[in-house]
């Protein structure tokens, strides 16, 4: 369904069936649309609404098309009753994107992460057979720091109160205590202390971009350099001062114009 037009960027959204249900899918295309398109993945309070502006700007800046999704039981796509599995970032990179990808006809894509997402990216890259040409990773955690957990915490408790709940309720609605729940009690949860995604890292082997706040509450900087020292491939990493979580709201212009710098230094169609 087609949602907005104009001469620069029409955006359209549709539903792709996955296995256990439906994501929300919106596509921004500029007027001239034959570069592989970069996929965004979002945090784990996220949405494809949560992206506000940025993908829109982000399109008309690379001249790109850009795909943002709900993941399931985020924003519009199907809700989940069951309780999310410690297993999800390996889930959403094995199972959820290739359905994603293969539905929209994609043999080659880019991938953007935010937060979790990006370690979903980077474990998506990593994968044999992956169509990602290039990678940038936003404030994506590499394993489970102490400050992290920490920033969780203090989190969890700000959403006990009704007016910050419903703030989350707005993007999610029904969905919100799931998507809280599945947020906080998966990573605060002892069997999760000891995930990584350093070992996953040499298998990524196409150009990756290390985006990260100085001030970030959920990670030190030892999260971008242990990405940026672990990949295979070409890497730059920013480490963005007085900055925290969410570079791209908070330094949008930076983060633009570091994107499409280091797109054009590694030419990618």
């Amino acid at each position: 369904m087609e949602v907005e037009e104009s001469a620069a960027l029409s955006v359209a959204d549709c539903f792709v069936s996955v296995p256990g249900g439906r994501l929300f899918v919106r596509q921004w295309r500029p007027a001239r649309a034959d570069k592989a398109p970069l996929i965004l993945l979002h945090d784990p309070l996220g949405s494809v609404a949560q992206w506000r502006d940025f993908p829109a700007t982000l399109a008309t800046c690379l001249q790109r098309p850009v795909i943002a999704y709900d993941r399931l039981g985020f924003g519009q796509s199907s809700q989940q009753h069951d309780p999310a599995k410690g297993s999800f970032i390996d889930d959403e990179a094995r199972l959820y994107l290739p359905s994603l990808v293969q539905t929209l006809g994609l043999s080659r894509y880019l991938l953007f992460g935010h937060s979790v997402g990006g370690a979903m990216a980077l474990v998506a890259a990593s994968l044999p057979g992956s169509g990602c040409l290039a990678l940038v990773s936003e404030s994506a955690q590499a394993f489970v720091e102490e400050r992290t957990l920490a920033g969780i915490r203090v989190a969890k408790q700000g959403f006990e109160e009704s007016a910050q709940f419903a703030r989350l309720g707005r993007w999610h609605g029904e969905r919100a205590r799931w998507v809280l729940d599945a947020w906080t009690e998966i990573w605060l949860s002892p069997a999760f202390r000891h995930w990584s995604l350093v070992p996953r890292l040499a298998d990524v082997h196409c150009p990756v971009l290390v985006l990260h706040g100085e001030e970030d509450e959920f990670g030190s900087a030892a999260f971008p350099r242990a990405i940026a020292g672990g990949v295979s491939g070409v890497t730059q990493m920013a480490l963005l001062p007085a900055c925290g979580h969410v570079p791209h709201r908070e330094r949008e212009a930076e983060v633009l114009a570091l994107v499409e710098a280091f797109l054009s230094r590694h030419p990618i169609d």
